[in-house]
């Protein structure tokens, strides 16, 4: 590498130490536990919206063995509204194999942290330097955006080649960091993407970088990185039902274990009223036809667009008619907030549940 690629890490670093953020509450204290929970939280999810969940979820599991004890329930009702409930349900998993096989501890190793469910090579790397000061790369989102505009990385990050360049950048970028500041470094790059080299209107002319920016020499800011190929999301549409016993309770169902919204509680939901009738004859009996049609709720997807039509009924018999089981219970308003509910259904039943 040249000079200006050695220049990189110090002067992110020199930025850091004036502008970067150092009160998150991972940070004190810093522990391997506390790093891998924020890192997992942050996937795809932005600082001020995981800072309320990381306090109250450290809170309630303080470590991996807490973590590992809890029943799956708890962490995801810990987890309700932060979405991507696959990385809940990995990061519960990923507690027990420690328990399990590294003695209720993270373990400091590289090949045992990617054999841990929802652990990849970027937050591997994001644990290791952030919580034993190792010195290795990361290559989240922000990162894979800086490399795309300091060295004029054509094509869309989501490729394979375009990713494997980019690893290596990272990877030769490590050289400049100064001994015992490997946390800082990472956390450096994760700040600097998010708040001054941002996807759109990047801060250019403050920017610690410009003088080694190609993308800013060649005025393709804009242009970089390469967007991933787009094409508009498939609209899915589902009919969700809202059975209230006129005591303040509703009948949730727990869904499938793989899946959106897995092992979470929600409405019963179906692709269309014969197969929504179906279900309601089988379960409740008659009366389908005193449904009340709510306002439609619209969820966006990584996927897909879902557009759920809830049919509510309120009667004081359906409680009798309708018994508990493994999958599917009567809840009680003071109930919800213990299980873990996806976020659009629990603001429906949250308002419903208000009238």
């Amino acid at each position: 590498m040249t000079g200006p690629a050695d220049r990189f890490a110090t002067q992110l670093l020199q930025w850091f130490d004036v502008s970067g953020r150092h009160d998150l509450p991972w940070q004190h204290p810093r522990s391997p536990y506390r790093v891998w929970l924020s890192e997992i939280m942050l996937q795809q999810t932005q600082v001020r919206v995981v800072l309320p969940y990381f306090e109250r979820f450290v809170a309630a599991l303080p470590d991996v063995r807490a973590l590992a004890a809890a029943p799956l329930d708890e962490v995801l009702a810990l987890w309700s509204g932060l979405g991507y409930y696959a990385r809940a349900r990995n990061l519960h998993a990923a507690a027990r194999q420690c328990v399990e096989h590294h003695d209720g501890e993270l373990p400091h190793d590289f090949d045992a942290l990617l054999a841990l469910p929802g652990i990849g090579r970027s937050t591997a790397g994001a644990i290791l330097s952030q919580a034993w000061g190792d010195r290795v790369a990361i290559l989240d989102g922000n990162v894979k955006r800086v490399l795309c505009r300091v060295h004029a990385v054509d094509g869309w990050p989501g490729t394979p080649a375009v990713e494997k360049r980019l690893w290596t950048l990272a990877e030769a970028h490590l050289a400049g960091v100064p001994e015992g500041r490997m946390a800082d470094y990472t956390q450096a790059q994760m700040d600097f993407g998010a708040t001054l080299c941002t996807r759109h209107d990047p801060a250019c002319v403050p920017c610690p970088l410009q003088h080694d920016c190609a993308a800013l020499r060649a005025g393709r800011v804009g242009e970089l990185p390469t967007p991933r190929p787009g094409k508009p999301l498939p609209e899915r549409e589902a009919l969700a039902l809202l059975l209230h016993d006129g005591a303040g309770r509703v009948l949730l169902l727990r869904r499938p274990p793989t899946g959106i919204w897995a092992a979470l509680w929600s409405l019963p939901e179906h692709a269309d009223a014969v197969q929504a009738r179906e279900w309601f004859q089988r379960h409740v009996g008659g009366g389908y036809e005193a449904a009340d049609a709510l306002d439609p709720i619209t969820h966006a997807f990584t996927h897909y667009r879902l557009t759920l039509r809830p049919l509510a009924w309120c009667d004081v018999s359906l409680a009798a008619a309708v018994r508990d089981d493994a999958d599917l219970r009567w809840v009680a308003r003071a109930e919800l907030p213990a299980l873990g509910i996806p976020a659009p259904v629990r603001t429906l039943l949250e308002r419903i549940l208000q009238q």
